[in-house]
This record gives structure tokens, sequence and C-alpha cells, in this order.
């Protein structure tokens, strides 16, 4: 099957409330152009470097994400035009990001990744420290950030009801977020999860963005055949 068709069929499967970020990482501009001639606008890279490049490449109507771990030395190179940062998973970072946001004079768009895998492996944030953090007042002065909703990543495992445990566990910190703290805030609304193995359970959890890649593109290729 062609990238247009399994663009197609993934698109028939999400409720219409649900988001597609086409993970288009390690993938040559010429993919990336076709799941681009079916409509598809989101795009999501995990390296600064490869997103910068894909960027000035590629058309400027495209949205990038950056769902990556993303060092606070590199926010500066994606400031100018990065659409949403999926993976916020400290306040440094958080403050590096206002930082680069009033350089280039935009308000970023962020998640906050919260930590919900059983593994050690996953960045991420707690309920304990985020509280801790929007309730101060160095956050308060925040200007040019902007927090979209969370994010998080399940255990790579096939056990079904641990993903669906973690899934919901991301879910319940959103609601408790959205009415604890973001009540009069509408653009508090994402939850980002949900990636090529696991979306449609991310989906039945409560989901608005998944993730995929693997499902479009085919496997990863770190050379261009």
């Amino acid at each position: 099957m062609s990238i247009a068709e399994h663009l197609t069929e993934i698109r028939k499967s999400l409720p219409e409330n649900v988001k597609l970020v086409a993970v288009s990482k390690t993938k040559p501009n010429e993919d990336i152009m076709e799941a681009y001639q079916t409509g598809q606008r989101m795009f999501g890279e995990n390296k600064v470097q490869e997103l910068v490049a894909k960027y000035e490449s590629l058309p400027k109507d495209i949205e990038w994400h950056m769902i990556g771990h993303l060092q606070r030395n590199k926010v500066k190179y994606i400031a100018p035009f990065v659409s949403l940062i999926h993976g916020v998973d400290s306040f440094r970072l958080l403050k590096a990001i206002d930082k680069e946001g009033r350089k280039a004079d935009r308000v970023l768009r962020v998640l906050l990744q919260f930590h919900i895998a059983e593994e050690e492996t996953k960045f991420g944030l707690d309920l304990k420290e985020t509280e801790e953090m929007l309730n101060s007042q160095e956050f308060k002065n925040l200007q040019f950030v902007r927090i979209d909703g969370v994010m998080g990543m399940a255990t790579f495992t096939d056990d079904i009801d641990q993903v669906r445990r973690e899934f919901k566990s991301l879910s319940t910190i959103f609601g408790h977020l959205k009415k604890t703290y973001f009540n009069d805030a509408p653009n508090f609304s994402e939850i980002s999860m949900g990636m090529s193995g696991d979306y449609k359970l991310a989906v039945e959890e409560g989901s608005t963005m998944v993730r995929i890649g693997s499902n479009i593109f085919g496997e990863r290729n770190y050379q261009n055949n």
C-alpha cells in the first residue's frame, strides 16, 4: 500500500475530533510530500536539526510538531516556526521556551509531558511537581508560552491492560489540571497519546491527538535507500 492509502485507512479509523500527527522522522522529503498531497498538514519530528532542515525545504503551510525530547539550548532553532512542542518535561525547559518565544515575538504552544509508563526510560513530569510549578509566581510571569494540554507515552508492551491503565492515568491528570488550573482556558484541550501500535486504545481512553509514523510511512529507515 502507498503512503496515501495508509493515510486514508488511518483517517477512517479515527473519530473526527482526533488530530493525526504524521511522524516523519528519518523520512525523506518525497515521502512527506506524498502525505502532504493527500491533505496531511501536521508532521512530527524528534530531532531539531532534521526539523529545521525540513521546515526550510518544504511547504510553509505545514504545521511542525516537535515530539522528541527537547534540549533547552536547541529551543532557539525552532522557536520562530514550530507549531506545537509536545514534550515539555521540566519547568526549566518551559522557561527556556518562554525566553525564546519572547525573542521570536510569538507565543509558543506546548504540551506538558507526563511520565505515565511503568518503565523508567521515558521522560516526563509528575503531578506534584507540575502543581508546584503551576502555583508558582514564576510560572504566572511567563508570557510567551501557552499550555494546550498534556502528552504521554505508554510502556512498550503487549500487555493491553497495562497500556490502557497508563493512558487512563494521563486522561485523569488532564481532567484534574483542566478543572483546577485551566477551567477558563478553552485552548487547554489536547491529550496527545497513542502511536502506531496503540493509538486505537489511546483514542478509547480520550486521546485527542495521535502520533503515527510506521503505519503511514513504513518502518523507520535511517538511510535513504
